[in-house]
């Protein structure tokens, strides 16, 4: 077991504002730069577009201006989603929750979605995954539920060379959660909370992990599921 401080850095990196003057100018220089950039792109460069207008979203968050965030990272989510690219769909879909704005836990929950249901990197759908740990109570299941498909995720998808850093943080996580919620200390604790929560069998958590996207996006996704399921690969 590990402590409940833990470097979740390769995993979860997001502006935290408070910038020095000097970083506030060095970001409006960046922005100006990548305006410039996307006012010559192409309008036929979907994906360069929808790549650069993220970046361009994530400094204007990075900024407070959170509502021109939302609006440009919108934009990118219709392209890439348009384009089948759906890693750059769910990096949309986190830089739309980092905004802040009314339909931010929704976008979330169908950015969720994507990540696990299509081949996402790990670290980005384990980052997504990350926000409802940090969005829930201490004694929340969701927590939980989250917290060990982010650990199943990096399983699935991580390959040789990220596996066994991928996998430390995985279990650091998973640890974390185990011990906010029910002040787990050692392994048999761990063993006996992962079988009382039901969290070692994937048919029983990812169905529960559905459910809690449900209540999270509501009525208000932005896509077809079923149709997206006919788009996975074989």
């Amino acid at each position: 077991m590990t402590e409940n401080h833990i470097n979740l850095g390769p995993f979860y990196k997001e502006s935290k504002g408070g910038q020095t003057p000097e970083e506030q100018i060095e970001l409006k220089q960046q922005l100006a730069e990548k305006l410039q950039q996307l006012n010559v792109l192409a309008r036929t460069d979907f994906l360069p577009r929808a790549r650069l207008q993220l970046d361009i979203a994530e400094i204007l968050n990075a900024l407070e201006r959170k509502p021109e965030a939302w609006e440009i990272a919108r934009e990118a989510f219709a392209i890439s989603m348009q384009q089948e690219s759906w890693q750059d769909a769910v990096e949309a879909c986190n830089v739309l929750y980092q905004a802040g704005q009314a339909d931010s836990v929704a976008v979330l929950g169908m950015g969720i979605w994507l990540a696990v249901t299509f081949p996402v990197a790990p670290e980005l759908t384990v980052a997504l995954l990350i926000h409802v740990i940090e969005a829930t109570p201490d004694d929340s299941d969701a927590a939980a539920v989250a917290a060990i498909v982010a650990r199943y995720v990096v399983d699935l998808r991580a390959d040789d060379e990220q596996h066994e850093s991928h996998s430390f943080l995985a279990d650091n996580l998973l640890a974390m959660v185990a011990k906010r919620h029910s002040n787990v200390q050692n392994q048999d604790e761990m063993n006996r909370w992962l079988d009382r929560l039901q969290l070692r069998d994937p048919q029983l958590f990812l169905p529960r992990l559905a459910a809690e996207l449900e209540v999270m996006v509501g009525d208000k996704w932005w896509f077809e599921r079923d149709v997206l399921r006919g788009k996975l690969p074989e």
